[in-house]
Order: structure tokens, then sequence, then C-alpha cells
């Protein structure tokens, strides 16, 4: 009889277990995405307590017309125009909140040459929700879904 009760005893503990949530991890987030549109992908790292991201394919990474290395033609400062896409630095100084979390960054787009506010958003190991907003107020954005590469 006592055999009867341990097996349903042992599938409620394993139910149990299965279900905890894993550990919070602050590195989850560290690796290669794939951007929203599939046209670029991000490595995103840790340096520090802080996350960054770093432009590291491109699906057209020379300009047509010039056969060059795209640069970073929209940036407002002149000087900057002539910096190639390729390994620059798009995301910057996101921190940890926890719950899947990162907040207070920015994040910068090429295509509009503008710098925006940003949070990130984990939901599952292969899904990272990009919020990109202005003037420091999160309803005045928009969120991208990117997925994870590797």
């Amino acid at each position: 009889m006592t055999r009867f009760l341990l097996i349903p005893a042992l599938l409620g503990f394993l139910l149990l277990t299965a279900l905890t949530p894993a550990a919070d991890d602050p590195d989850a987030v560290v690796g290669r995405w794939l951007s929203s549109k599939k046209r670029n992908q991000v490595q995103i790292f840790r340096q520090g307590d802080k996350y960054y991201g770093r432009l590291v394919w491109m699906l057209e990474p020379n300009d047509p017309v010039t056969k060059r290395p795209k640069t970073d033609m929209q940036n407002p400062d002149v000087s900057l125009r002539n910096r190639p896409l390729m390994n620059m630095i798009m995301m910057s100084d996101l921190v940890y909140k926890g719950d899947n979390t990162w907040t207070g960054g920015q994040v910068y787009n090429p295509e509009d040459g503008k710098t925006y506010s940003c949070d990130l958003t984990l939901r599952d190991p292969n899904s990272l929700d990009i919020h990109g907003y202005v003037m420091g107020i999160s309803l005045l954005g928009r969120t991208k879904t990117w997925t994870r590469v590797r």
C-alpha cells in the first residue's frame, strides 16, 4: 500500500520541480540576435554591470552604388558619417533590473540617425523585445521582437 502512495507523491514532486521558474540570470540576454526585419544581427555583451550591443552582421553590408562598406550616413554629427556601420555599438548602458528585464539604455538607429531610450525584455530564451522610445516616456515608442541566433 505504501508503494501506491509513494508514486503519486513522487509524480507531484517532479511536476512542481518542472514548473518552478528558472534562476534569475542577468546574462540570459548575452548572445547574437537577429533583428525583426531579419537584415541585421547584433551581438549583446556584458561589460562590467552594463550591457551593450554591437552590429556584427548585415544582409547588405556594402552600399549597392559604391560597393564599399555602408557608413553612418544619417548621423547628425557630420564628422561621424564616414564611420562604418559594421561593428558599431548600437545599444549601450542597459542595466539588469530582474525578471528578465534590462532598462535605462539607449539604442541608435542608423536608418534615421537618432538615439532612443531603450529597454529589453526576454520573453523566452529565443525571443527578445526591444522597446525604443523618446523623451524618456515609454508610451512614446514601439517594440520590436528579435530572435536569438546563438
